[in-house]
């Protein structure tokens, strides 16, 4: 049986985003149910922890307590996808965990953002509070098949090639924006292969 895929959007993005990788995942698996909830960030000012707990009332209303799913995130949204695993016991109802340029290890360009305005861009600071709480507790995500996917020469998180989890596979992409891992052909095709995968 197929599990449900959840797909976690970036700041300043909506679910739209998903267009392109919605129609390869579906073109493969027409069997494959999709959800790619809206969490809106309010340009950044909305911290992850909110858009995390946002996010685990939207799964439990959709999915209940006890189905297994596979849970992808580009770019902020894979930053939200970990709160919610290691912070709300997602990692229980989890089997696969991929993220797309995601800052992890937070990025140098959020760095001189004020966090009473943006608070949600400041958790992505490199060596914020909930960075360091979510690297304290990485063990929770010892469980998952995690995967890791970038480009080394994004802008957006900076630098790029610490866009990675601190477990799993790691895998640089064939282009050179942040925005090009999630559209282009080539980008879009390689996250398809790594969500289909048995």
């Amino acid at each position: 049986m197929t599990r449900p895929l959840v797909l976690l959007h970036g700041l300043w993005d909506t679910p739209r985003l998903f267009r392109r990788l919605e129609e390869e995942l579906l073109r493969r698996n027409p069997a494959l149910e999709l959800f790619a909830p809206h969490l809106p960030h309010r340009f950044g000012a909305v911290p992850i922890r909110e858009l995390a707990a946002q996010l685990a009332a939207l799964i439990e209303a959709r999915f209940g307590s006890d189905t297994t799913l596979d849970l992808f995130g580009f770019s902020m949204g894979g930053v939200i996808g970990r709160t919610w695993l290691q912070e709300h016991r997602g990692c229980l109802l989890t089997r696969r965990f991929v993220c797309l340029g995601s800052p992890q290890n937070g990025t140098l360009a959020a760095q001189l953002v004020p966090r009473r305005l943006f608070a949600g861009i400041a958790d992505m600071k490199v060596g914020s509070a909930l960075l360091r709480d979510l690297q304290r507790d990485q063990v929770l995500l010892g469980s998952l098949e995690c995967h890791s996917l970038f480009t080394p020469t994004d802008i957006t998180v900076f630098p790029g090639w610490r866009a990675v989890l601190p477990l799993g596979t790691r895998r640089s992409l064939p282009v050179f924006t942040h925005r090009q891992l999630i559209i282009h052909p080539k980008a879009v095709r390689a996250v398809a292969d790594v969500l289909l995968a048995p």
